[in-house]
């Protein structure tokens, strides 16, 4: 209690927090910070791990994790809708099984490097240390996998499509926890802190990452713990009793409220305020198949779809692009996962700091349009300095101001384009447009690289003018969809008769 009472008052000075909000609040960024903590730490072990096994194969995990998208997406909402497990232990329940995961995973990754490497080939074993060559010299469409054993390219493999899942599943599910505790109201005064608790996270797994990163696969312990310290965070995000015995306070009492009509109600993403209709909605895959219905009877929800689905496309290339330059400027796996997690040290820190100064006012003065315009004038300028000067260097720098954008000014515009549609489109659709389109986008851009890298004769940084033309569409339909939703806004603020 006596730490307590020193750290509500320095919260309360901060964030414009009611006392009974004080306990979900800090659980929240602290389940955050872990969450985003144990991503990153893991996060340049898995890029090395695709490394190893051949640059032309890239585009094809990006396939895969597509599919594996669509089969654990609806699992998830299983968690939730048990009719005998709270949301609570359900969000436990989920982010301890990938820790445990994650311990699995170090077993396997040991196991599998022992005798890796064919025989026939120059070496009899791979070490962790040791450099991998990247064949660039040779065929674009030649792979490295053959040169190892099934299990060394599986584990790799499902390592790259683990990840992947976890940072969408944990993410969505924590958040959608957050959402069913806090009310609309609350959100638009908590939900910057607790994405300030997220971003710290990103940064002090990343420096983590860099600074240890002779540890290799001893990294996904590390993960693992910090996946059980989100699991242990997440128990507390809850809101507290308030206004004496009389009860809960009327916020805590309408999230009961709420909880008790729809026990079987797909989450919402981020950003979404509390559900306030009493239709339960579907969970597994009807939930999505509804969202489909949705976006295809609406006009402005096909903006948005097509506006994420180009946003996922160029990020896809800027990943690939990252990846193969620094594959080929960087021999050391143990250098290249520095670099890696150097890279994301900072993105993060930058983000950060955006997110604490600039990012409220940003969205106040200059509006929707010119915030979600500003990620494609952005990518199609970096798009333009990575076919130039392909080198880690502008790697780095055109990452670290593309991100920086997105997430301080971009990314919150995006979920105010949800804040003009009906209470379907904004937990049917959004579902579908966050999971499913996101994916289609790295899908489309996976099958989009491939050809191209078969293609341009080991110039692969030139693949980055293919994609400018995509970055011109994708800046038309924001500005048009920007355009949109403050239409729309203005016409919700008319007052009725």
């Amino acid at each position: 209690m006596a730490i307590r009472s020193r750290v509500d008052p320095i919260i309360s000075s901060i964030v414009a927090v009611h006392p009974h909000e004080i306990t979900a609040l800090i659980h929240s960024a602290l389940c955050f910070f872990f969450i985003l903590s144990a991503y990153f730490v893991v996060l340049p072990l898995r890029d090395e791990g695709a490394i190893s096994l051949g640059l032309a194969n890239l585009p094809g995990l990006f396939l895969g994790s597509l599919v594996l998208t669509l089969i654990a997406a609806p699992i998830t909402t299983v968690v939730f809708s048990f009719p005998n497990l709270s949301k609570g232990k359900g969000l436990v329940l989920i982010l301890r099984f990938f820790s445990i995961s994650l311990v699995v995973f170090f077993i396997l990754w040991h196991t599998s490097s022992r005798g890796s490497v064919l025989l026939g080939s120059k070496d009899a074993t791979v070490h962790e240390d040791k450099n991998v060559e990247i064949n660039q010299e040779s065929s674009p469409q030649s792979s490295d996998w053959h040169h190892h054993e099934w299990f060394y390219v599986s584990v790799r493999v499902s390592l790259f499509l683990w990840v992947a899942l976890l940072n969408l599943i944990t993410i969505s599910s924590t958040w959608a926890r957050v959402i069913d505790v806090m009310s609309s109201e609350s959100g638009s005064r908590l939900f910057g802190f607790v994405g300030a608790g997220a971003t710290l996270g990103q940064l002090l797994g990343s420096l983590f990452a860099a600074g240890m990163a002779w540890l290799g696969p001893s990294l996904l312990l590390i993960s693992a713990l910090l996946m059980e310290l989100a699991a242990q965070s997440s128990k507390g995000i809850d809101l507290e009793s308030h206004g004496g015995p009389e009860g809960l306070s009327s916020v805590k009492k309408a999230v009961q409220d709420e909880q008790t009509k729809v026990n079987n109600e797909t989450e919402p993403e981020p950003g979404a305020s509390s559900l306030k209709s009493s239709s339960v909605l579907k969970p597994q895959l009807g939930a999505i198949l509804d969202g489909l219905v949705l976006i295809l009877s609406s006009n402005y929800l096909l903006y948005v779809s097509l506006l994420l689905w180009l946003s996922a496309i160029v990020s896809s290339f800027f990943y690939f692009q990252k990846v193969t330059i620094i594959a080929s400027t960087v021999a050391s796996p143990v250098e290249r996962r520095r670099l890696f997690a150097e890279i994301n040290s900072f993105i993060a820190l930058f983000i950060l700091t955006g997110q604490l100064t600039i990012t409220g006012r940003i969205l106040t003065y200059a509006g929707v349009t010119i915030a979600i315009c500003s990620a494609p004038f952005v990518a199609f300028i970096n798009m333009v300095a990575l076919a130039v000067w392909p080198t880690w260097a502008v790697v780095a720098i055109s990452e670290t101001v593309r991100k920086v954008v997105t997430y301080v000014v971009t990314r919150p515009g995006r979920e105010l384009l949800f804040t003009v549609v009906t209470e379907d489109e904004k937990y049917k659709a959004k579902i579908c447009v966050d999971v499913i389109v996101q994916r289609l986008g790295d899908a489309t851009a996976a099958v989009l690289y491939k050809l191209l890298f078969s293609t341009l004769d080991k110039r692969t940084s030139i693949s980055c003018l293919y994609a400018l033309p995509v970055c011109f569409l994708w800046m038309v339909t924001a500005f048009h969809l920007g355009r949109q939703q403050e239409q729309l806004a203005k016409f919700q603020r008319v007052p009725t008769s």
